[in-house]
């Protein structure tokens, strides 16, 4: 497994889900590990004549795009896994309909604060006084959610209101997003009803079992969030060390990869190299899902053991390719991974 992977996209991708996709795809991320479902909804008939059920795919996911950028909160933010796994943190976000600043204070496992400024990640790490500075595109994680007009989503997923429910005591639309092909997964989503804000999220797999649920347990919606505050809060203490990674933008091609035939929905979106630990880190995306290939030199001490694991929602494909050694992770179907890693070709 790429030691760069080891550190970025489990740490992100077992949560990156919730967050980066609907608008809950934040920093809670880089703090939060996979967890289980909790007990089924109430669904109600969705109301005819009330302009909700007949939205398309774009209408619901448009909406809950806008809400993020729209309202300030504070909450507890929980993820569970169907592998039994859970954890929290405490969620502070202020927006002013451009900009973003964000504050996440794990309440689980390691101590650590997150903040993000738009695309600026920092990550407090207080038991080694240790700093993370990384750009959030760098770390894989697909920033918020591109509005449905600007991708091919609708060529992928559908998208219809299935019932109401109350989440975090907030009245909600249960909207059922699903896949039209068996490359990805569907989602079932809690939009809260006034503002479209995603307030409760659910990947399920082909057969409509939960894989990974990502909820507020409490919620303040339009809190007095001050952004200037938590950007002061951003302020490096005095002796501690700042890391930044060694990640440099460059292209697929330029390192001399490509893909036999593109996989259907899929675009890439970045490509980096590590030039510290070897790695290079090729990101793609549908709008909703996203796939990370990590390639390095092949080591055969370290590289023993070809595979598929899952946590979650998030699948990770290990496999040999001549003289390099592929690490394929994304919150996709281990078809998918396939299908990337399998495609994958050396052009010199």
């Amino acid at each position: 497994m790429a030691r760069g992977m080891a550190r970025i996209a489990p740490g992100f991708g077992r949560l990156r889900m919730a967050q980066g996709m609907l608008a809950l795809w934040t920093a809670a991320a880089l703090t939060l590990a996979a967890a289980q479902a909790a007990a089924a909804p109430r669904i109600a008939d969705p109301r005819p004549g009330d302009g909700r059920a007949e939205r398309t795919v774009s209408d619901w996911l448009s909406r809950m795009h806008d809400a993020s950028r729209q309202r300030s909160y504070i909450g507890t933010f929980v993820v569970s896994s169907s592998n039994g796994a859970m954890s929290s943190a405490r969620i502070w976000h202020a927006c002013d309909g451009q900009r973003q600043v964000e504050r996440v204070e794990s309440l689980t496992g390691e101590r650590r604060s997150t903040f993000r400024r738009d695309d600026e990640v920092l990550t407090f790490l207080p038991e080694s006084r240790t700093v993370r500075s990384e750009r959030r595109e760098a770390l894989g994680i697909f920033p918020e959610l591109t509005r449905p007009d600007e991708t091919s989503i609708p060529e992928f997923y559908t998208a219809r209101r299935v019932g109401s429910d109350r989440v975090a005591g907030f009245d909600a639309d249960i909207v059922q997003v699903l896949p039209k092909d068996a490359l990805r997964f569907g989602y079932r989503i809690w939009s809260e009803k006034k503002s479209g804000l995603v307030v409760k999220l659910q990947t399920l797999d082909e057969a409509g079992r939960v894989l990974e649920q990502a909820a507020f347990s409490e919620l303040q919606l339009d809190a007095p969030v001050r952004m200037q505050q938590l950007v002061q809060q951003m302020a490096v203490p005095a002796g501690w060390r700042v890391e930044k990674p060694d990640a440099v933008k460059t292209t697929a091609a330029a390192e001399g990869w490509d893909l036999k035939a593109p996989i259907a929905g899929f675009r890439p979106l970045n490509c980096y190299k590590r030039p510290s630990e070897g790695v290079v880190q090729w990101i793609f995306s549908d709008g909703l899902a996203s796939v990370s290939l990590f390639i390095e030199d092949y080591d055969r001490e370290r590289h023993v053991q070809e595979g598929v694991f899952a946590s979650g929602s998030t699948h990770t494909l290990t496999r040999r390719t001549q003289d390099w050694w592929v690490t394929a992770v994304g919150e996709v179907p281990p078809a998918t991974l396939r299908a990337f890693a399998l495609g994958l070709e050396r052009r010199r």
